[in-house]
């Protein structure tokens, strides 16, 4: 009786230590999900905020009551935000057409294809990575000008074009697939192209559709080198015409029509994370497991 007793005992509190554990860890997640979140929340509630409010204020409010829904339309009115959003569209769905053209037949390549110095290609490319981008944006900079490529869209796209961790990422996930599906298809008469887009791409989809994602997100907030290469407004990006509305639209101190331009440009980001975000973390947890 004196077992029983003891083993209920050592039952109830390992499901009471199991309790606030679990506890413990919601109450860390909500607070990091807090501090995460408001920047955020920061921006949209001071982009409802009217100049004047925001200019009169001494301590901050959290919360708005009569929201200043024209900053949104001031902000495309007042510079060409409007142009330069179908800028990024173009520059974002061209580079990232491009680099799904090359980067997947190169990670087939490697993963699949047996040729003479194939991993010490590999190698090489991988050390690719190990060269901080700012170097690489001089020679960019220098060959894009040199083919009079500036204030084109091509000098925009051309060095985005290429990513070693996607290739790395997506050969890593290739290989998963078993040898013998890829034997199978040569004994049928499959050509590899065919097997490519048949067999791996349908298999491996949530890992593509994760590094097309990344690559739109990266596109999209690109800043360093469109600020670099154009000096065109006809060519200005979303990220450069923040700069343009801080020195040539509203001014240095009109914060909540310039968060309204914010929250404009993030929106897009955030609605394609939202609709995308299972698969994101499948194919980066797929692309994360050997074997």
């Amino acid at each position: 009786m004196n077992n029983t007793v003891d083993y209920e005992k050592i039952e109830r509190r390992a499901k009471i230590g199991k309790t606030v554990f679990r506890s413990l860890i919601y109450v860390m997640l909500a607070i990091w999900a807090l501090i995460v979140l408001f920047p955020f929340y920061w921006m949209i509630l001071t982009s409802l905020k009217t100049y004047s409010a925001y200019s009169s204020e001494i301590t901050p409010e959290f919360f708005v009551t009569d929201p200043a829904f024209e900053n949104y339309t001031e902000a495309f009115s007042s510079v060409s935000l409007g142009d330069y959003f179908l800028n990024t569209i173009i520059f974002t769905l061209g580079t990232t057409a491009i680099m799904l053209a090359i980067v997947i037949p190169a990670a087939f390549a490697f993963a699949r294809m047996n040729f003479r110095g194939k991993n010490i290609v590999f190698t090489l490319i991988l050390s690719l990575m190990m060269i901080p981008n700012e170097l690489v944006i001089i020679t960019n900079f220098t060959t894009i000008t040199n083919m009079d490529l500036r204030n084109t869209f091509a000098g925009l796209i051309l060095p985005s074009v290429m990513s070693v961790f996607y290739v790395y990422l997506l050969k890593e996930n290739f290989s998963q697939i078993p040898d013998e599906l890829y034997y199978a298809a040569k004994v049928d008469g499959t050509s590899d192209w065919k097997y490519m887009w048949k067999v791996m791409i349908p298999i491996c989809r949530p890992t593509i559709i994760t590094i097309t994602i990344l690559k739109v997100i990266e596109c999209w907030n690109s800043y360093i080198w469109p600020r670099l290469i154009t000096d065109d407004k006809a060519y200005y990006l979303v990220s450069n015409g923040i700069q343009e509305i801080r020195e040539n639209g509203f001014g240095k101190d009109n914060i909540p029509r310039m968060m309204a331009a914010v929250v404009a440009i993030s929106l897009p980001l955030i609605i394609l994370f939202i609709i995308f975000r299972k698969k994101i973390m499948a194919g980066v947890a797929r692309g994360g497991t050997k074997g």
